[in-house]
């Protein structure tokens, strides 16, 4: 027993050596003036490393050593095809799931349809394997008919509902409007400016502008410098109204939508008061010119006369 326990023991150690072997990192020599232009270089490449992998690329610095151990593996193959291949597939891969499914699934909130991740991948790799039915163009174009599909049906659900509540107006043009207050003053032409307060939400409810986020004053543009549907409503509204507009895409943003929160195909609503309609600059030029008989050149000559 006692032969047997010393051989255990001898093995258990002899194991730990070979362990400790394994981690242990040969002597730093700096011999030449070379030597030391090599390793000043691997290490000032670092500088901002670490922000940039745990910031970035979601590396938690708790397991350097299993990021240094990656980094070795690659420098040490010496361009095996292999390898490369097996490199190549981990950083596609987090590429694909941190941004290209991240931006396919918002694109999809908010509609019937949703992306699973399980399918979304396994697509991917059965058409890099050549294991699918679908072409790449096949799938595109019918990836492409459900994303339209889905990005219009909210909006158009929303719009057939909503045509149907108490005092909403339904135009040949597809824009709804509900009168919140009537106005009695002049309704503006197609060459105007006008003041007006307002407020665009999206169909959830969220808003993404308003007036008042750029100032107390109303703000002012021309009938025809602004949405379709904007334009079509203004010139039906008098001054003094406040209507609730509901405007489909096509008199909105349009297929692209604009900015981070109007996605393509959205339908909004707003609510727009008409203060009031910008006095034309001729007219403002004609108000301020002085009056012939007080002009410069008739004091000149009156002047002269007492000479």
């Amino acid at each position: 027993m006692v032969i047997v326990a010393g051989s255990m023991s001898a093995t258990i150690s002899a194991k730990k050596k070979q362990k400790k072997a394994v981690v242990e990192k040969p002597a730093l020599v700096l011999s030449t003036s070379a030597d030391t232009l090599s390793y000043t270089a691997g290490v000032s490449i670092t500088d901002g490393l670490l922000p940039f992998l745990t910031q970035q690329m979601g590396v938690d610095t708790a397991y350097m050593a299993d990021f240094v151990k990656g980094f070795n593996e690659v420098i040490n193959a010496n361009g095996d095809p292999k390898q490369k291949a097996y490199v190549a597939g981990m950083q596609i891969a987090n590429q694909v799931k941190e941004q290209m499914l991240a931006r396919m699934k918002n694109d999809f909130s908010d509609t019937p349809d949703s992306i699973s991740d399980d399918l979304f991948f396994r697509g991917f790799c059965d058409a890099l394997s050549g294991d699918t039915t679908f072409t790449a163009d096949k799938a595109r174009t019918v990836f492409m008919q459900k994303k339209e599909y889905n990005q219009k049906a909210p909006g158009m659900n929303f719009l057939a509902e909503n045509a149907k509540k108490e005092g909403v107006t339904v135009l040949p043009s597809g824009l709804q409007y509900k009168v919140l207050q009537k106005g009695e003053g002049k309704t503006p032409q197609r060459t105007d400016k006008v003041k007006v307060h307002y407020e665009g939400r999206l169909i959830n409810g969220k808003v993404f502008d308003a007036s008042k986020r750029h100032g107390d004053k109303p703000a002012e543009f021309g009938v025809t410098d602004v949405i379709k549907g904007w334009t079509e409503a203004l010139l039906l509204m008098p001054v003094g109204s406040k209507w609730q507009l509901y405007i489909p895409y096509d008199l909105a943003y349009g297929e692209r939508g604009t900015g981070r929160d109007i996605k393509p195909y959205s339908t909004l609503v707003f609510d727009v008061e008409l203060v009031d309609i910008c006095e034309p600059e001729a007219a403002k030029a004609e108000v301020k010119e002085e009056p012939a008989a007080q002009k410069p050149v008739a004091k000149k000559s009156v002047k002269a006369k007492r000479k």
